[in-house]
Order: structure tokens, then sequence, then C-alpha cells
């Protein structure tokens, strides 16, 4: 049994439910564990869906069906699968995610298109389609479920279920945003991360959606590291049902548009950062801001240099002030750097500056700083006016445990 991260809140958050969406849970079988691994969440007609998939070269074939489907923008049911990632299956792989899609729009009396899969767990090992057929008979017929039951059924290595809300005023009507997520380990992702669903009553057009959404995510799913290592499965989808009744968003120039993108934005963030805290063995949040890079990009290019680093991270593990690791760091990243402008502080104590220790800097407070869990790396590369800021967790030897006998 894997403990409670230390870093995890201390209570899973109270979500309101979503007007047009519909959760329940089941039991496929995927491993041999006792509990729900099938998520099916019906949504009503006329939901529009946005989303972004991993920039993996080897994708499962469920990426692959969301990505066809996305571009139609509309939405009647996800299906979440947990224990089998079905990437690397081939045709029998692709068969599987085609019979689910099929079962449940059959179901539902709609179109294949409009079923959105997504499969987490081991990799190589074809989903069985009669677990998968199974259990989602299991869910037609179940009542629905909470929203952290849920968030705990599409978990794999998770310690914790993760959930978040906002909301937004549009006009003069209050719209709601709730969120689930799972994510513990292989968590570097290039474009979203793990699996992460997003449900909203607003009215939005889902070209306005795909774009606010892509933008959330480049602030916070792509910025956050526990690993370096890039799910085959990355996911992450934003269903929205209309039913609160505003006035539907079709521009970033209408009215509640940057207050909806706002909320969406800390949303994601909210979700992010439940992943690092639940980073596999984890004991440390992690903050690293970036300053003074001579563009945007090369900012969080050296700041995931900093992040990924297993030395960086071992030393944060160990409470040690090894600020020659980030130096190490910055200079391996491959951007534009002066060793001689080269400023690092740990929490707000300044350690180095100018290529040098600062003289007499007091270590205690930095010490300090290192015992808690919640840490701070702040590095000003000084060339220009580039900055961004990711979030990573510390690497310790549960790390090794978890992923040594993760097929077991």
């Amino acid at each position: 049994m894997i403990e409670r991260s230390p870093l995890a809140p201390v209570a899973f958050p109270d979500l309101p439910a979503i007007a047009g969406v519909t959760p329940r849970i089941a039991r496929a079988r995927y491993k041999a564990w006792d509990r729900c691994d099938l998520t099916y969440v019906e949504l009503s007609e006329g939901t529009a869906v946005a989303g972004v998939t991993t920039q993996s070269k080897c994708p499962s074939p469920e990426v692959e069906w969301c990505r066809d489907a996305l571009p139609l923008g509309s939405a009647r049911a996800l299906v979440v699968n947990a224990g089998n990632a079905n990437a690397f299956t081939g045709h029998r792989g692709r068969a599987a995610v085609e019979a689910i899609a099929a079962k449940v729009a059959n179901h539902l009396g709609c179109l294949p298109s409009d079923i959105f899969v997504s499969s987490t767990g081991v990799i190589g090992v074809p989903l069985p389609v009669d677990k998968a057929e199974a259990g989602l008979e299991a869910a037609f017929a179940a009542s629905p479920c909470t929203w952290e039951d849920a968030a705990a059924t599409i978990g794999t290595t998770d310690t914790y279920a993760k959930g978040a809300r906002t909301s937004a005023m549009i006009g003069g009507t209050r719209v709601e945003l709730v969120g689930i997520i799972k994510g513990s380990g292989m968590i570097a992702p290039d474009m979203a991360t793990m699996l992460g669903y997003i449900f909203t009553d607003a009215a939005i057009e889902p070209a306005l959606l795909q774009q606010m959404l892509s933008t959330a995510n480049r602030q916070t799913f792509s910025c956050i590291t526990v690993d370096s290592d890039t799910s085959t499965s990355d996911t992450v989808l934003a269903f929205a049902t209309g039913k609160a009744g505003n006035a539907p968003l079709a521009s970033s120039e209408d009215a509640g548009a940057d207050a909806f993108q706002a909320a969406l934005s800390d949303l994601c963030r909210q979700l992010a950062h439940l992943v690092v805290r639940d980073g596999e063995g984890a004991s440390k949040f992690i903050e690293i801001a970036v300053e003074g890079a001579e563009s945007d990009s090369s900012a969080h290019r050296i700041a995931l240099s900093i992040a990924n680093s297993p030395l960086v991270k071992t030393a944060i593990a160990g409470e040690d002030a090894n600020w020659g690791r980030i130096v190490m760091a910055v200079g391996k990243a491959g951007e534009p750097a002066d060793r001689d402008r080269l400023s690092i502080r740990f929490g707000d104590t300044q350690v180095a500056t100018g290529g040098l220790a600062v003289e007499g800097y007091d270590e205690a407070p930095v010490a300090a700083h290192l015992k808690g869990q919640d840490i701070r790396i702040g590095v000003d590369i000084g060339l220009g006016k580039g900055r961004a800021t990711v979030w990573t967790c510390d690497l310790t030897h549960g790390y090794i445990s978890i992923n040594a006998d993760y097929r077991s």
C-alpha cells in the first residue's frame, strides 16, 4: 500500500455538480485490485469539447482517437480506464478503443466520434475488450457518483484523489468549473499532463474553448515535471455543457471571456500543482522562477533544466543548499547564459551573484527554508527580460521503490 503523500491537501474539496454532467464508476477488473477502475461520464447533448494531448511520438490509440474527434467539437461521453494504458498495442489497441466508443454511442444514440476515451497504466498490454464492455454495462446501470469517487477511480500510483473548482461571471451569469486529474509519475508533459478532465456549465464555442485551454496549458500543465518522462497517454479534455444559460462565448473579445480564461487558467494551475504534490516519493514541492533570460521560451527551458536535474532534486531532498548544482543545470540547458551575471536565491536569501557566492551570506535562513515542504528557487540570468516559472518535486528513494515494482 502506497502511503499518502506528505504534500497532499488535508481533504478533497467540495465540488459542485455541473449541469449536464453525470459521472459514474464501475469495476472492469483490469488489474487484480479491489477497486473501481472504469469511469464513465455522460454529457448532455450540445456539449462542446476541447483538448490537448501528448507530444510523445509513441502515443496510445486513445490519444489518436481523441485527436481525430476533437476537431468536430462535440461530446456526449467520456470513458477512462485505469490500470492498462493500452499503449504500444498495435491494431488490437485501436480495436479496443473503437469497441468502447461504439458501445457507448449505441447506448446514447450518438456518433462514436462523440465519445472520448482515455486509458492509463501499464504500457504494452492490449486492453481486454471483454472487461471493458462488462465494465461499461456496469457503469450504465450504476448510480451517479461523487467527484471524489471519479477522481479516485482514474488514478494508478496516485496516493490521493485530485480535484479543484473555480467559477466566473459571464454577464450576470455565474458559471462553474470543476476539474479532476490523475498523475504521480511519468510526468514531464509537453502539452498537458497525464489524464485531466475539466467540466463547466458555461456556453462557449468549441474553437474558443480550444484556444483558452491551449493558453491555460502553456502556463500550467506544460510547466510541471516530476521525473522528466513524457507519457504516451497524456490528455487533458475540457467539456462545456452550456447549461448555465449565459450568452454563448464565441470570441475572446466577448464580455466575460477574460473572466472565464482567468478561471480556467486558475483551475488548471490548481490541478497541475496537485499532480506535483503527489510526485512519486515526493517530500518537497519546488517552485523554480527564472528571470533575466533572453526570452520567455529560453527561461522556460532553463527552468526545466533545473527542475529535471537529479542532482538538484536530490540536494533538495537532502535539504542541502548546494547552489553549485543550480549553476550546473543553467549551464547545461543549451540556452544563452553568462556565468558572471548569474544570481541565485533560495527562498528570500540571495546565495550567489556575479559568478560568486554572496560574501558572508548567512546559510541559517536557507537551511530553515529547505526544511519546509514548499521550496522556492530563484534564478536571474542577467541577460534580458524573459521569465518563466515551473514546478517540480524532490527525488527520494520512494520514487525508486514505487517504480521498481510497478507492474507487480
